[in-house]
């Protein structure tokens, strides 16, 4: 960090200020962040275990739910505690840190998303050619480049933080370190840190763009197919439309518009932090027959052996 930062603590201000919602949202929050947990650590084991999902897309899928448990752990558990507390506070290095993990993961998972999109436009548009092009090696390679790349993209963020010198207010309006609010307590002029966080933040909106094609790739394709194909590939690709526009919506919402904080923002931010990772193993589970059996095998077939 700057040389001259004489901030060592940040105050957050925190999502309600009525103690009586706050312990409310303790409850909700806590359930929801702990079925984010089971639900994700479930899809792994059992894409882990069973011997019927080692197709490139649960392959992809259990990488997913493992970005999603570590992604909310970055940010959740602390906003749970703080809930209640009536003072929230964090270190400049802890929040420095936590900016580094929360966009390092955050960027992985939307890799990952493209990643996925990819692999249903081969499936469906090249079937033939699928397991030739979606190798095992390809699919080490794409999930790889995917970690890479979450790392250098919170790179560069950490990069434009640490030069800045902090010398207050020490008082954050948000519930969480992140970029934007972060760069309003800088002690000089922040301007052009914020057009490179703005333009690195903005190849969310290209990746998202990039997936978009893909389907539209895909919903093209399949006027070629019969009826009976069409359902088959639009139940499979209704899971990952569903999941990228809950991920990418309040994402582009919150990063691809000037700075400011508003009420909206926090609420929209839970809901792509909290809720978003709790609804992705739900929606692939209910809507995949694949993953409901083979859940269903591994562990029903665990109980009844244990009877």
């Amino acid at each position: 960090m700057a040389s001259s930062n004489n901030m060592t603590e940040l105050i957050f201000t925190g999502l309600f200020q009525d103690p009586g919602v706050q312990r409310v949202c303790f409850v909700v929050f806590l359930f929801v962040y702990l079925a984010t947990m089971g639900g994700n650590g479930l899809i792994v084991l059992t894409v882990s275990i069973s011997k019927s999902l080692h197709s490139p897309m649960y392959f992809f899928l259990s990488f997913l739910s493992l970005v999603e448990i570590s992604y909310s752990s970055t940010i959740v558990p602390k906003f749970i505690a703080d809930l209640l507390t009536k003072i929230k506070t964090m270190s400049l290095e802890g929040c420095v840190a936590q900016i580094f993990f929360f966009h390092f993961l955050g960027v992985t998972e939307t890799l990952l998303l493209v990643v996925m999109a990819y692999d249903r436009y081969v499936a469906i548009c090249k079937p033939l050619h699928y397991t030739t092009i979606m190798s095992h090696q390809l699919c080490c390679v794409l999930v790889s480049g995917s970690w890479l790349g979450g790392f250098l993209h919170s790179i560069i963020q950490i990069f434009i933080i640490i030069q800045l010198p902090f010398c207050g207010p020490n008082v954050i309006d948000h519930y969480f370190c992140d970029l934007q609010p972060l760069l309003k307590l800088a002690c000089t002029d922040t301007f052009v840190e914020g057009v490179i966080v703005f333009a690195n933040s903005g190849l969310f909106s290209v990746f998202s763009f990039v997936l978009v094609s893909s389907y539209i790739f895909i919903l093209v394709h399949l006027r070629n197919h019969s009826a009976q194909g069409r359902r088959k590939a639009l139940s499979t690709c209704a899971s990952h439309i569903m999941v990228v526009t809950l991920f990418f919506g309040p994402v582009i919402f919150l990063y691809m518009r000037p700075s400011c904080t508003f009420t909206e923002d926090k609420l929209v931010a839970v809901f792509y932090m909290v809720i978003t990772p709790m609804l992705n193993p739900i929606i692939y589970t209910l809507r995949n027959a694949e993953v409901k059996n083979a859940i269903w095998r591994l562990w029903g077939r665990k109980e009844n052996s244990e009877m």
